[in-house]
């Protein structure tokens, strides 16, 4: 492979291409399709090698574009690509590997080319490469034709219609892409696109037909999980003896146009994009779907490809009852739960997570009936729990999920039902066992902590908060350590705060007409929140102990010990009401522990809580409204969304690489 980098940089002297994007028109009855679209090839699957390819194409590219109004060439190799197309599936079938192989050869170079294309002019000029054809007496004209709605059918058709063998994994993996390069114009654009002839294109005619089928398809490539098959499968092998790679008049081109490439593209050691992208179909569908569910309404119409995430069913669901959604579709609940539990670690599994639990009703109900909820919930508190190395988006969805998650009380009382033990990813401290619940509030806490003294965002606090507020009245049993943090978290914000008082108070203690010519902070905002976050906690811990105060000894133990903390915050006007309960259970319990004499172990004091735990009545605490929130997207959610999904586009997309300084959509320190 040594040589791979200088012979892909001779492209420019490749005879064939300079044919392609020269002025002489190319009859599509001409062998000389057939000897272009005959190499040896897999497609690049790191960024790197995509860079590399994309480098060599740009000038062979902008001189199609210059020669293609007089040649009509561009639209010939659209053509021949479509002609095969036609009999694609009875290749397959018939397992005629030369054909599928040529076809899939004939689409990389149109996705190569397209490429450029769209970084290089508009949707309408890019439509018009699409119209020009050859005027020899020869050619293949069809009047009124349009070629860039068919390729776009045409790829939507060959996705749903092929069958997902090792012969037709490549050619199904570059329909994905192509579709995805198609729809790249929004990277070229700061505003969200809201129109374009390639999204009228996937919103109306024969694609709107394929819309659940096509969505199906992209969620089963993504349950599959299909790994690359090796390249001895993937390629027409001749059935001779000695097993020759090319066939026929491949041959004859073997030092021709791209047998430069191997398995992992160019200029790449072997093996290597195998071990960074082993899956590249499972992530291409899953990026397709993400991009296609969050196009915008159209204004007459719905996204329909949206719709059809949201109103899938299981197969499962024997139910008579019609969907008054269109585009509905079954599919296997329980195949999607486990793809979607054991991928987590990606953002898009955890962002194609988020959109069902919000979304589609229908696998909400299925994941919160599930048994063994720890398997997906770990993953994401895995996320939370290192968020130092995690980009803000994947926290945020990590957090909104465990939100709304947290909405359902079955799923806060099943939690703490759920033991599990040596969790080796939490390090702070050994935990040889623990409830799951136990475990939630932990990360949770530790996210705070790490916002308080990192990012400070307003936003991450709110939603982790929420999530607590919602579990509180369900705590059982929580673990030691747990009920520790909570008051750990307690005292650190009970410290910030009196930090932000001090130095307020200083402020207005300095002389009048003092002014070093810097801004002074707001301190009164700053208050402000502190305070609310602290009324928060207190309402949290408020919750537990009005609701399962007898199920909890290690809370009202860790309230004791630590109960100085709470003094300051009897007298204040924000906590006082709050602060009775509290009073009262440290005065309860502090009275029975005088009673039971002094020196007393551990143990001891355990034994305390628990039997006054049953003998506190209830009427002594006051109630307050029951701590309930919900998670609710913000209007226009497709500005968060879309500037996202297409960043996990640019970062994760397996062999395609976009010059960052031409993006617009996003920063690149967003991507």
């Amino acid at each position: 492979m040594g040589a791979s980098t200088s012979q892909v940089s001779d492209l420019a002297e490749n005879k064939s291409l300079q044919t392609l994007i020269g002025t002489e028109p190319i009859s599509e009855n001409d062998p000389f399709w057939n000897q272009l679209i005959s190499f040896t090839i897999t497609s690049p699957t790191c960024s790197s090698d995509a860079k590399l390819l994309e480098e060599a194409i740009i000038p062979l590219a902008k001189t199609l574009i210059k020669n293609n109004p007089r040649s009509g060439n561009f639209a010939a190799l659209v053509r021949i690509f479509l002609a095969r197309t036609k009999e694609l599936k009875i290749s397959t079938e018939c397992q005629d590997q030369l054909f599928i192989w040529q076809a899939h050869n004939a689409l990389l170079l149109i996705r190569c080319l397209l490429k450029v294309f769209i970084r290089e002019m508009s949707e309408e000029d890019l439509h018009l490469q699409f119209t020009y054809q050859e005027r020899a007496p020869s050619s293949c004209e069809s009047g009124g034709e349009d070629l860039l709605k068919e390729l776009i059918c045409n790829l939507v058709h060959l996705i749903v219609e092929v069958p997902l063998l090792d012969i037709t994994y490549s050619i199904l993996f570059e329909a994905v892409t192509t579709l995805l390069v198609l729809l790249s114009y929004q990277l070229f654009s700061k505003e969200v696109l809201r129109d374009g002839y390639v999204y009228k294109c996937l919103m109306s005619g024969q694609c709107l037909s394929l819309t659940s089928r096509l969505v199906k398809t992209l969620l089963y490539n993504f349950i599959r999980q299909e790994k690359s098959p090796p390249p001895d499968t993937q390629l027409f092998q001749s059935q001779a003896e000695g097993g020759g790679i090319l066939y026929g008049l491949a041959s004859g081109v073997a030092s021709g146009l791209w047998t430069v490439f191997t398995l992992g593209g160019v200029g790449s050691k072997p093996g290597m994009d195998q071990e960074q992208n082993p899956l590249p179909l499972s992530n291409q569908s899953l990026l397709l779907l993400l991009v296609l569910a969050n196009l915008t309404d159209g204004p007459e119409h719905p996204n329909a490809y949206r719709q059809a995430v949201t109103c899938f069913k299981n197969t499962q669901d024997t139910s008579s009852i019609p969907s008054p959604q269109p585009h509905t579709f079954q599919i296997n609940f329980n195949s999607l739960y486990t793809a979607l539990c054991e991928q987590q670690r990606s953002d898009q599994a955890t962002l194609l997570l988020y959109t069902l639990l919000h979304q589609n009703q229908n696998m909400r109900t299925y994941m919160l009936s599930r048994t063994d909820m720890e398997n997906l919930v770990i993953p994401i508190l895995e996320i939370l729990y290192h968020v130092e190395e995690r980009n803000s988006h994947h926290v945020y969805m990590a957090l909104i999920i465990l939100l709304i998650l947290t909405e359902d009380d079955t799923f806060n009382r099943c939690i703490h039902e759920v033991v599990l033990k040596n969790i080796s990813w939490y390090t702070e401290r050994t935990l040889t066992e623990i409830s799951l619940g136990s475990l939630l509030i932990l990360v949770v806490i530790r996210t705070i902590q790490f916002n308080m003294t990192r990012t400070r965002d307003k936003y991450l606090h709110t939603n982790c908060l929420a999530a607590l507020a919602n579990m509180s009245a369900q705590f059982r049993s929580l673990h030691q350590y747990a009920a520790q943090r909570i008051i750990s978290l307690f005292a650190l914000l009970s410290k910030k705060h009196n930090k932000v008082l001090e130095q307020a108070t200083q402020s207005l203690r300095r002389p009048v007409g003092t002014d070093d010519g810097a801004a002074l902070p707001d301190y009164a905002q700053d208050l402000n929140v502190i305070e609310e976050v602290i009324r928060m906690m207190l309402e949290i811990i408020n919750s537990c102990l009005c609701n399962s105060l007898h199920h909890n000894p290690n809370l009202v133990y860790a309230l004791l010990y630590k109960r100085e903390l709470f003094e300051q915050f009897r007298s204040h006007p924000s906590f006082q009401d709050i602060m009775q309960n509290l009073d009262t259970v440290i005065g309860f319990f502090s009275q029975r522990l005088e009673q039971a004499g002094a020196d007393l172990s551990v143990e001891r004091v355990q034994e305390v809580i628990k039997k006054g735990a049953v003998a506190l009545p209830k009427d002594r605490l006051k109630k307050f409204p029951e701590l309930k929130f919900k998670y609710v997207e913000e209007d226009q959610p497709e500005d968060f969304f879309v500037p996202y999904v297409w960043s996990l586009v640019f970062n994760s997309a397996v062999g395609l690489y976009w010059n960052p300084q031409g993006i617009e959509l996003f920063s690149m320190d967003s991507s």
